[in-house]
């Protein structure tokens, strides 16, 4: 590859798909790049001295992450990314230099991912964070759709980095600290104030404003300045295409009549002297009303109505550790408090029950382990104002542990106070499922503590964010939960959490649930009963749809044919036959699942199949667009069905034929005395493996004497070998373990290798 100074870095880096590696990754900054290197298509590798949850969800999205700099990790990029942090002697610096190998500055990389797009940048000494978030989330809600770059993590955006293909406009923060808003050639620019700052790098005032104005320069279109800010004034004045904001009388857009209330900021728009209307700013503090009244001029500037930008910046969040309002809606409210002594907690709580929320869900973190043990007695009486408290285990802030001290020490003592409403929850990155789960409409989340239970908080109010959207998208009549234990849906009542829990009612909430998880690129899980499926402890993460209710539950009869939805029983659709005269189906009386599981696993009883009854089907395809074929059309295979790999069933029509009801009654009771003397009553999720050609799986494994065999409360049933049975609290890495085990025995004494039948999903925990 070419040295860095000849490379065509926007389109290596927008129209190319290359390896590229940074160091630093960890950095706000970085892992800001690290995303939009990862949206753009790049295989991405990183380094840093530590993970961070920064790293941690960008693995998740794909970087490789190395938590040393070796020049080896990054010997393989073909192109090396770094931040002004990174010192000279970095070895990955170090070789990339000896070796030729291309390596830029994070800004360089940044401005040519910009150069494809209506580049805005944000610069200022202060504030940057805050109004670069602010003006991506207005032209966001716009529906421009923008790009962003943010220098910090804001639950409002979900990131603090995003490529969105869909829009022109991408909105950057420019770092001043180091000198490179050189980088940067930006279509419009907004100043924000211009002082004295990062005296460390630059020699004097003089120095750093002779790089604001090279930015000012380069700027191709506007220029939007604080009128208020004598530097920054003196600088933009005399360009042609300026527009100035603030308080004063002589700003283009000017904000007056300002008042200041608990959580928000009421004031008045003007331009040039006309009255646009009243904006109200989610977040407190005088200093923010005036970045976002340069949000209202350049918004206002891009078209947007004055009504659109007012109804966003209501909605806008900030982020700071003092009584921090980290998601605010109509049905939820987060906050974020620095409070860790047993006076500061009280003091907190009492004004989190003041804003008359209907519940307070808590967060808390104990800090150190000596002030624990030493105010544990303190700590147990100052959550009387917390409806429900999970405490997590201690944040030891360097201090070494003290046995018998942890979190569940506080747990102990808040019950002991008489609060029955206290869970304990000593792994930390589990805290936000528990308290999300708990939600239910009007209630306040407070996170407290000096360490970094905020994190928790942040990932809760993240997946809010989409939460509220699939609200919108399923309506009412519909249901969305986060992170809905899995063992409360499957028949084997094992399985972690759901990121997201959707019950749509009807199909038109069920395609725009496809299209909005294929444009925000959430994976998308349907299931129906909950039978055949062993979900891993981990859960699983994106959306898991179960449709039911509504459309999906309905059952109609014309003539010798039933329609049924994917969310009604098989069962139910047997004796919606028996009513109607229908016979041949009462096989199905016999499966536990839902019609949108025996379609996708044909699931038969009684040696008939799901789709020897089926005369057509209807499903939804990827893009949430419906189609509905007869059963000539379709490719069925014995316990697959391939069409709903990708697809979504919604209903299907199933004939039978005409019968006596005695007949029909005297076919379910087989059914019935069948399953209740071949199938164990205990949780199962019905056959683990597929039978082989040469012997039923369950004989094989009676044969091969593993019946009642166990792993943890995992056991294979004595009824059924081919069924594992939950004996009350199995885990699904138990389950796991005795189907490994199984196959191993099957294979070493038979030479047979038996194929799983149950759909085994999600993560490990």
């Amino acid at each position: 590859m070419k040295p860095a100074s000849e490379l065509n870095l926007p389109k290596l880096l927008t129209r190319e798909r290359h390896k590229v590696h940074l160091v630093g990754v960890a950095g706000s900054g970085m892992s800001g790049i690290a995303a939009l290197l990862l949206d753009l298509g790049h295989e991405v590798s990183g380094s840093d001295k530590g993970r961070t949850i920064e790293t941690d969800r960008l693995q998740r999205l794909g970087l490789r992450f190395h938590e040393q700099h070796r020049a080896k990790d990054a010997s393989d990029a073909g192109l090396v990314v770094f931040s002004s942090a990174i010192k000279p002697d970095n070895p990955i610096l170090l070789s990339a230099h000896e070796s030729g190998q291309p390596a830029v500055r994070r800004a360089e990389a940044l401005s040519a991912i910009m150069h494809g797009k209506r580049a805005i940048v944000i610069a200022g000494m202060h504030g940057k964070t805050t109004t670069s978030a602010m003006t991506a989330h207005v032209l966001r809600e716009a529906g421009l759709h923008p790009s962003h770059y943010v220098g910090a993590e804001i639950p409002i955006l979900g990131s603090n980095a995003h490529w969105d293909s869909r829009g022109e406009y991408f909105v950057a923060e420019g770092d001043e600290s180091d000198g490179t808003l050189r980088c940067f050639h930006p279509e419009l620019a907004l100043i924000l104030n211009i002082e004295e700052e990062h005296l460390d790098f630059y020699v004097d005032l003089a120095a750093i404003e002779k790089v604001f104005a090279q930015l000012i320069e380069q700027t191709t279109g506007t220029v939007f300045y604080n009128a208020d800010d004598a530097n920054a004034a003196r600088l933009c004045a005399q360009r042609k295409t300026v527009v100035s904001y603030g308080f004063s009388e002589n700003a283009d857009y000017r904000g007056t009549d300002i008042e200041l209330r608990d959580f928000a900021s009421v004031f008045c728009v003007y331009l040039r002297g006309q009255q646009m209307g009243e904006a109200v700013l989610n977040v407190p503090g005088r200093h923010n009303v005036h970045n976002a009244i340069g949000v209202i001029a350049l918004a206002n500037e891009l078209g947007i109505p004055f009504e659109k930008i007012a109804a966003s910046l209501r909605k806008f969040e900030h982020a700071r550790r003092r009584f921090e309002i980290k998601y605010s809606s109509d049905r939820f409210l987060l906050v974020d408090d620095y409070a860790h002594h047993p006076t500061e907690i009280g003091a907190t709580l009492r004004t989190a029950r003041s804003t008359r929320r209907k519940r307070v869900l808590t967060m808390f973190q104990p800090h150190r382990f000596s002030r624990t043990k030493a105010l544990c007695h303190e700590f147990g009486c100052v959550f009387d104002d917390a409806d429900r408290i999970v405490v997590t285990d201690v944040y030891a802030a360097s201090e070494a542990s003290i046995p018998g001290i942890s979190g569940q020490t506080i747990a102990d003592e808040i019950v002991r106070h008489g609060h029955r409403g206290v869970s304990y929850q000593p792994r930390l990155d589990w805290v936000h499922r528990d308290v999300g789960n708990m939600l239910t409409s009007g209630d306040l989340v407070l996170s407290l503590g000096a360490g970094n239970i905020h994190e928790q908080l942040s990932i809760l109010a993240a997946d809010l964010v989409i939460a509220e959207k699939l609200k919108t998208i399923v309506g009412e009549e519909g249901d969305v939960r986060l992170y809905e234990p899995l063992s409360k849906h499957t028949t084997l009542r094992v399985g972690g959490p759901a990121q997201f829990w959707v019950e749509p009612r009807n199909e038109t909430a069920f395609s725009e649930l496809i299209r909005f998880c294929r444009d925000e690129s959430l994976p998308l899980f349907v299931i129906g009963r909950g039978s055949n499926l062993l979900v891993r402890d981990g859960g699983i993460r994106g959306v898991v749809v179960r449709p039911c209710g509504g459309d999906f539950d309905r059952i109609e009869v014309d003539d010798n044919e039933i329609t049924a939805g994917v969310g009604a029983k098989l069962k139910e659709v047997a004796y919606a036959g028996k009513g109607a005269g229908i016979g041949g189906l009462e096989w199905m009386e016999g499966i536990p699942g839902a019609v949108g599981g025996g379609l996708r696993m044909n699931a038969g009883a009684m040696g008939a199949q799901t789709f020897e009854n089926i005369v057509r089907l209807r499903y939804l395809d990827v893009e949430g667009n419906p189609h509905t074929k007869s059963r000539d059309e379709l490719d069925v295979r014995y316990r697959n069905f391939p069409l709903l790999e990708r697809n979504f069933a919604v209903s299907a029509t199933f004939r039978g034929n005409a019968a006596p009801r005695e007949q029909i009654e005297e076919r379910l009771q087989e059914s019935q005395v069948k399953r209740r003397t071949s199938q164990p009553i205990a949780k199962s999720a019905g056959c683990i493996f597929k039978n082989t050609d040469s012997i039923p799986a369950g004989k094989l494994v009676d044969e091969l004497g593993l019946k009642n065999s166990c792993v943890g409360k995992a056991r294979v049933s004595e009824v059924h070998g081919n069924f594992i049975v939950n004996d009350g609290g199995a885990t699904a890495a138990e389950m796991l373990e005795l189907i490994d085990k199984i196959k191993a025995t099957a294979r070493a004494q038979r030479g047979i290798e038996l194929e799983i039948e149950v759909q085994i999903v999600g993560e490990p925990a």
